[in-house]
This record gives C-alpha cells, structure tokens and sequence, in this order.
C-alpha cells in the first residue's frame, strides 16, 4: 500500500522532470518522501518546479540537461551523488514525439527521437546501475508507451523508439536482476499533456498524468520478492 512515506530518504532522479508526466511523478515520489534529482532541457521552467518542491519541504537538486550526451549525464549523476547521495530510484521519462509518413521523414528526425527516448535510457541506467550493483538494490522504470505495442501510420520513428525501449527494458532487467535491481516499464496510452495535440478527443477521458504517476507508485512499492516487469495502462473510456 502506498503510504505518504513509503520511500522516506530515498533518492530518486527523474528525467523530463520540468512538466506533464515526468512533474506529476515527481511531485508523487515527493509526497512518499524520496529527494529528488530532476533534470529537463528548459532551465527556467526547472528552477520553478524546484522552487514548487523546496517550498513544500522536498530535498531537490535540479539540474539542466541534455540527456543526448553522455558527458552531461555523468554530471548530473556526479552532482547527485555529491548533494543528495547515492542514485537508489531512477525513472527515464524524457522523451520527444515526431509523426510522420516514413518517406517523408528525415535522417534528423530519427536520430533526434531515437537519441531521446532510446540512447538516452542507455546513458543514464550505465551511471547509475554500477552503483546500485555494488550497493546490490536499486529500481530503475522506464517510461514507454503503447506505442511499443502497436503500430500506426505515420508513427514509424515513434514506435522504433518506443519498442526499443520495451526490449532494452527486457533484456535489462536480465542483465541487474541477480544484483537485486529491479527494472520495469509503465507503456501508457496517450496522456492528457502538450506532448503531442489531440485534436477532436475529450481530454477528460483521456489519461492523465496523475494516472502514471499512480503506476510509477505501485511499482516502487511492490513486495521485495517480486518485481512488476511491464504496465500497460489504458483510459477506462475511449475519449
């Protein structure tokens, strides 16, 4: 069961933490009582969330950055470290959307969506996870999507993005699992932020950031025995 202290001292770093999803599981993880380690591309919309959270109390280190480069990773990772502590919770949110006809698409195009939501899970599980293996705990959760799942027109970039992710997932919680790391994914449908437009649906019905933070929850609470691999989450009606 969730509890507004379920994660007490424990330090988490979350990417893409400036607005939607990546905010709503920040301000979730703040609430169970985690410090927090966000990084986003805009500084100024990241030195407002971490004026949100030191306001309410909430240890916070906010850091800009590109999580495109290996070099700014292992900065964040350092400075982390060095204020917070040890990287015991990371959660991979970042990501950007592009859709297109496949033939219309350029090479720039693909090496912008598949460095963000694909390389860039690779760069930060490699910071942390040597950490975490020495301390032998650790949960590192993606964040995917349906996209991974299904494909569509005009969704060819996005959706090799986003089943990359589900396989590096896989075959990362192979790799960490002996270590007592636990590795997950949480693959929602599309969700009520500025992402991506939604023009001509209900965003009421939609889901909505709150709603995979709330998965982001059970996963970081489950029995030590056991580990949820993968959530798929879905709107209760179609908007």
């Amino acid at each position: 069961m969730v509890t507004q202290h379920s994660l007490e001292g424990k330090i988490a770093l979350v990417t893409g933490a400036s607005r939607g999803i990546g905010l709503a599981i920040a301000r979730s993880l703040a609430r169970m009582g985690a410090k927090l380690a966000l990084c986003a591309r805009d500084p100024k919309r990241l030195e407002g969330v971490a004026e949100e959270f030191e306001r309410a109390g909430t240890s916070v280190l906010a850091v800009s950055t590109d999580v495109t480069r290996a070099a700014e990773i292992i900065s964040l990772v350092h400075k982390t470290e060095k204020t917070l502590g040890p990287v015991e919770i990371l959660v991979n949110n970042a990501g950007i959307g592009y859709s297109a006809p496949v033939q219309d698409a350029e090479e720039a195009n693909w090496d912008a969506v598949l460095d963000t939501n694909l390389k860039a899970v690779f760069l930060l599980t490699r910071a942390v996870a040597p950490g975490m293996i020495s301390r032998r705990s650790g949960q590192i959760i993606n964040i995917a999507s349906l996209a991974g799942k299904s494909a569509f027109a005009g969704g060819s970039i996005y959706c090799a993005s986003k089943w990359g992710l589900l396989g590096l997932t896989q075959c990362m919680a192979e790799d960490l699992r002996s270590y007592g790391i636990r590795v997950s994914a949480v693959c929602p449908g599309s969700v009520a932020t500025d992402f991506s437009p939604h023009a001509g649906k209900d965003t009421s019905k939609m889901l909505q950031p709150e709603d995979v933070a709330h998965a982001v929850e059970m996963i970081l609470t489950q029995a030590p025995q056991s580990f949820v691999s993968e959530v798929l989450l879905r709107p209760a009606q179609k908007p």
